[in-house]
């Protein structure tokens, strides 16, 4: 069976949202081999890592195979000519996307909610920021809310891909979502992205009562880079003695800016994300720290030291990708802490594969599990 990929409205290949999908540049690949950064990565700590487990020890690294049913998927989803990410070919990707994604208040139809865009305050002395709001049409008392930040590797991406998602999520479990955009990197590298993201929490739970969401039931999410930056908001949550957050669903969560587990090297040059275009994302936002112990665990969560007292996590990854041991390692850390996790790594699946291959029948139980969790946590 061939499982039918998800193209853009335009008709464009997906890959196109992500771009990155051949190797980047050289220079920066060069920049983050370890066996030419003497130093630059740090070492395994029993405090942030598992003894050894899933860090790169070997010299030839044989990938996990992608399930045969969504393989022939791949042709379609990442051409053989699929542009790198550098900074050269990031404005036109980002141009590619504007096209891509049609605006909320058009993506939902006829469906029974309201869209709303507002703008907010940002962060101190930065600019505004702006959300889309979806709720249910016709609600009496405060519901839980979701509160969504978008993926696109640091670089690139816009809050109305994550349009479709949202309206499923509202529509089955009667939340209300907000959905933030803010500043991408290189031109606004680390912390600009997540302060962002966390000054709107900040705002959303500030005006939840007029929002119609109860400010004890709120979900941080995000796929790719939005669930990184969904657990470094969770952290800034608790550090700061933040908004409360109910929990955060962080999916395929790009969380480690070292590169040097065993599933980092295992996708160099194949998949859907893949080792180069991690390493550009990285560079992206944090230049020339990438790698080093500069590095903040607010910009990458993978770098905290202490996990505990976090809200419970959803986190869920592919075995076939770049962040499945960087993803498992944050589960079991938190586990550590005796913190609560719910981690799920699914057989054969490559980066994004919900987005990619919906029909997918792993795809659906994805689906249906994330929905049961957020059930669960959210007392629905």
């Amino acid at each position: 069976m061939t499982v039918p990929t998800s193209r853009s409205p335009a008709g464009m290949p997906w890959d196109t949202l992500f771009g990155g999908l051949s190797q980047a540049s050289d220079r920066i690949a060069a920049m983050h081999r370890l066996d030419e950064v003497k130093g630059r990565h740090r070492p395994p700590s029993p405090l942030t890592d598992p003894p050894t487990c899933g860090r790169a020890v070997m010299t030839e690294y044989t990938p996990v195979p992608f399930d045969p049913e969504i393989e022939p998927a791949l042709a379609e989803i990442v051409p053989q000519d699929a542009p790198p990410f550098t900074p050269e070919t990031v404005p036109a990707i980002r141009q590619a996307m504007a096209a891509m994604f049609t605006p909320a208040a058009e993506a939902v139809g006829d469906a029974p909610v309201t869209v709303e865009e507002r703008t907010i305050p940002g962060p101190e002395g930065a600019p505004d920021l702006t959300v889309t709001i979806i709720s249910p049409r016709d609600f009496d008392r405060p519901v839980p809310g979701l509160y969504n930040i978008h993926g696109g590797g640091m670089m690139v991406g816009h809050r109305d891909m994550d349009v479709p998602r949202l309206l499923a999520l509202v529509l089955e479990l009667g939340v209300v979502a907000v959905n933030v955009e803010y500043r991408l990197s290189p031109e606004h590298p680390h912390p600009a992205p997540v302060e962002d993201c966390y000054a709107g929490l900040v705002w959303t739970a500030k005006h939840a009562s007029e929002l119609g969401i109860d400010p004890d039931r709120i979900v941080v999410m995000g796929g790719s880079a939005g669930g990184g930056l969904s657990a470094g908001v969770a952290l800034l949550a608790r550090d700061r003695g933040g908004p409360h957050v109910a929990g955060q669903l962080l999916l395929c969560p790009m969380i480690d800016d070292t590169n040097t587990t065993v599933a980092s090297h295992q996708y160099a040059g194949i998949g859907t994300w893949t080792r180069e275009s991690n390493i550009a994302g990285w560079q992206s936002l944090l230049g020339a720290d990438a790698g080093t112990d500069a590095v903040s665990p607010y910009a990458a969560p993978a770098r905290a030291t202490d996990l505990s007292g976090l809200p419970p996590a959803f986190i869920e990854v592919g075995s076939a990708e770049p962040f499945r041991d960087e993803d498992t390692q944050y589960a079991l850390r938190i586990w550590a802490t005796g913190g609560q996790a719910e981690l799920h790594v699914w057989s054969g699946a490559f980066h994004g594969f919900d987005i990619y291959v919906p029909e997918w029948h792993i795809s659906k139980a994805a689906l249906a599990t994330r929905n049961s969790w957020l059930r669960r946590v959210l007392g629905l």
